[in-house]
């Protein structure tokens, strides 16, 4: 099982982003999908989740101007980041609790990362 993130890239304070994140492999089903974020010398920080019956949540700091959806059929998760801010700089690391069936056939049920993507507001 992996997860792809992309989406991220260099953008003015203001402005917008959308962030993606494919899981793949012999996925059985995804629960609880979401985004966290580690700006330069901190720890990293939960950004929003969302579980697999839609029901979402946010960080106090982007409530109003992230919105985190999913795509059940492609494993997808996104998070479409507006009014972008300085202090939104950092990688955003995608994560995913997936049940998966293994190499032996049976089924596991484990949290996954993705590699991260950076983004970067300029203000």
């Amino acid at each position: 099982v992996q997860l792809q993130a992309s989406g991220g890239g260099l953008v003015q304070a203001g402005g917008s982003l959308r962030l993606s994140c494919a899981a793949s492999g012999t996925i059985f089903s995804i629960n609880r999908m979401g985004w966290h974020r580690q700006a330069p010398g901190k720890q990293r920080e939960l950004v929003a989740a969302i579980t697999s019956d839609g029901s979402t949540s946010y960080a106090d700091s982007v409530k109003g101007r992230f919105t985190i959806s999913r795509d059940n059929a492609k494993n997808t998760v996104f998070l479409q980041m507006n009014s972008l801010k300085f202090e939104d700089t950092g990688v955003y690391y995608c994560n995913a609790d997936i049940k998966f069936r293994s190499a032996l056939g049976n089924l596991i049920q484990s949290g996954h990362w993705g590699r991260g993507t950076q983004v970067t507001v300029s203000s």
